[in-house]
């Protein structure tokens, strides 16, 4: 396991990308062994075993660790941190769709790690304001060496760290800022003799063809057109440029997209879907999305509403059938225009530090952060050279999917930083030399373009954070959701408009006239600072 320690250094580089589903964050791993990583080549200097802290960090569970593999809390790549890293960490998975649920019960039980991360900067901020995490920017510059300078070359990353007015959390720069992304089977429509779709009209029309027209050739109206993912609702919000969560600047006045006009227009579209039998009708119950992925890759759905790289997805239906040949669609207009796919703010996950963290653990856990975006990450993303990858003209190609997957693809969650950056001319270098993923590499770089190509609307780069605003969303959020699942699923006993006024009304009712005018009092005051 002797070049572990120094496989990352040359990986600092950008080209030293490899191909990762943005739906999971990205990272891989380095194993000279099929059963476990070894020592690094200085480990006669590193810290013993015995005698290192140990910190405890949240992970997202996907449940992608084989059985063979071990469990997320332990694994190759659990014992490989703990030989390699300044620290003995303790990984406390918590379920991806349940992951703020748990976290606020480890919370609020006194168990909750000292380390929490999640993708969600108003959760961070919701777990500042009620006193759960703790600045930490005194010790960044204190305990910090890699850090440190990290911030310094990227000060983008400065104003989404500080939540009143302190630095609360730790998070770097994405490797793009791709997220969402749409995709249609380029098979169906030309079998039926259709054009991919630029409007949201012409693209339930397809929908339709697709429902009714057996593109899959069993002689069966057995196709639901189109499948969803985590990324769907929010997909189909941006058409209308709205999103449940984002604040838009409407003649200089903040206003909350759930409760926009124009949100009836995101819920009629949905009600359209489910009521003509285009989308799953047990789509509410599908929460981990299993069924719509299987719908997908089994070939019953054309159209897939989720993010710009579905390499696995792919992959599955592939398999399944060879001919199949599933392409990139552009963003869609409405009667509003064109919206881009979802893009992401510069940084990446958040990861915050417990209020109950002594400076000395606090001090531990900036030595991990170090490491692990010194090289730390390298090992965990790319996999060993000559195992699961070979140099190819300064890039990593990776050697044998299959073996990647099983062995590596789980250690993405452990990397909790990041020094990458994406770029689509590289991903055919990069992939495996089989059909299926030189294909796919073709098809990926292309999605990646598509997914950049139009700017998606944010019209502020971040939300404020005040107590009052994160505890209305955390309350009306769940209510929103029953509002508008009766408004989809409800035929007519909740039409989109008297939908929208349930809304407004709960937003209301729980104080949302009062956020507003604390949010247009925070925007009035930070506005130059948001452009």
């Amino acid at each position: 396991m002797n070049k572990l320690k120094h496989a990352g250094k040359s990986a600092l580089a950008a080209i030293m990308v490899l191909t990762m589903s943005v739906t999971v964050l990205v990272a891989c791993s380095t194993n000279k062994s099929a059963e476990q990583p070894g020592s690094s080549p200085d480990a006669s200097k590193a810290v013993s075993k015995d005698t290192k802290k140990e910190i405890s960090i949240s992970m997202f569970d996907r449940g992608k660790v084989p059985t063979e593999e071990g469990t997320y809390e332990d694994n190759r790549w659990t014992k490989w941190i703990d030989e390699n890293s300044p620290v003995k960490v303790k990984w406390i998975p918590v379920a991806r769709n349940q992951a703020q649920p748990k976290l606020n019960a480890l919370i609020a039980a006194g168990e909750a790690p000292d380390l929490i991360w999640e993708y969600d900067r108003n959760y961070i901020s919701q777990l500042a304001n009620q006193g759960a995490i703790q600045p930490i920017g005194d010790y960044i510059d204190k305990y910090s060496a890699t850090y440190k300078a990290y911030l310094e070359k990227h000060p983008e990353l400065q104003p989404y760290l500080k939540f009143n007015g302190q630095v609360y959390a730790v998070s770097f720069t994405r490797e793009t800022l791709a997220n969402h992304g749409m995709w249609i089977r380029q098979d169906w429509l030309d079998k039926l003799g259709l054009a991919a779709p630029t409007t949201v009209e012409e693209l339930i029309e397809v929908a339709r063809k697709f429902k009714d027209g057996d593109p899959d050739g069993n002689g069966q109206a057995d196709t639901v057109p189109i499948a969803l993912s985590a990324s769907a609702h929010s997909i189909e919000q941006a058409f209308f440029f709205t999103s449940e969560n984002q604040w838009y600047v409407e003649d200089e006045q903040l206003q909350f997209g759930r409760i926009l006009d124009r949100y009836e227009d995101t819920l009629a579209f949905q009600k359209q879907l489910f009521d003509e039998g285009l989308i799953d009708k047990e789509y509410i119950t599908d929460t981990n999305f299993q069924r719509s992925s299987q719908l997908l890759t089994t070939g019953k759905a054309g159209i897939y509403f989720g993010n710009w790289d579905i390499e696995e997805l792919n992959n599955n239906l592939v398999k399944n059938d060879p001919n199949v040949k599933m392409v990139p669609l552009e963003s869609i207009s409405s009667k509003y225009g064109k919206n881009g796919l979802y893009q992401e703010a510069p940084p990446s996950v958040f990861t915050a530090f417990n209020s109950k963290m002594s400076e000395d653990q606090i001090q531990s856990a900036i030595q991990f952060i170090d490491w692990m975006l010194g090289d730390g990450w390298v090992p965990l993303k790319n996999g060993e050279e000559n195992v699961h990858y070979t140099m190819v003209d300064g890039v990593r190609q990776k050697l044998d999917p299959d073996k990647f997957k099983k062995e590596v693809s789980y250690a993405s969650e452990y990397a909790i930083m990041i020094d990458n950056v994406l770029q689509p001319e590289m991903f055919l270098a990069m992939a495996a030399k089989d059909e299926i993923s030189q294909n796919y590499a073709k098809v990926k770089g292309k999605s990646l373009e598509i997914a950049m190509k139009n700017k998606y609307r944010r019209d502020i780069p971040y939300s404020p954070d005040f107590p009052e605003l994160t505890q209305l969303i955390a309350t009306f959020a769940p209510i929103a959701q029953q509002i508008e699942a009766k408004v989809v699923t409800g035929g007519n006993s909740m039409s989109p408009a008297q939908g929208l006024n349930e809304l407004r009304k709960e937003w209301k009712r729980l104080g949302g006239e009062n956020v507003e005018k604390l949010a247009q009092d925070w925007y009035d005051a930070n506005k130059d600072n948001l452009k």
